[in-house]
């Protein structure tokens, strides 16, 4: 149940900014002066930044402590979906490698 609903995530994740980015790089380029300007051009704007660079910053710290306490496979997928998305696929993309790195323990003590 937990992985369907990650990975329903993971695709929101990833459609719903890129529906957003994808036009703005198509008429822009990826002209990533302008990209930091509208960043924060607005009050709004640039609290919605600072949160997500924040919260990215929490996840990556996150990981770190994460993949210390158990291997989990791919961890750095999530790094790079982050850095090329966004937090909205990196977060349930690292909770879903996170859940099925679990799966088999759970299936040993309780099989």
């Amino acid at each position: 149940m937990k992985k369907n609903v990650y990975i329903v995530l993971c695709v929101l994740g990833a459609i719903i900014p890129m529906a957003v980015f994808v036009p703005f790089a198509l008429e822009n380029g990826l002209d990533m002066g302008l990209f930091v300007r509208e960043m924060f051009g607005t009050q709004v704007a640039s609290f919605l930044s600072a949160d997500l660079m924040v919260s990215s910053l929490a996840l990556w710290v996150f990981i770190f402590f994460e993949v210390r306490k158990r291997p989990i496979k791919y961890w750095w997928l999530a790094v790079i979906a982050n850095l090329a998305v966004g937090l909205s696929l990196a977060l349930p993309l690292f909770l879903l490698m996170r859940e099925l790195s679990e799966a088999p323990e759970k299936r040993k003590r309780h099989g």
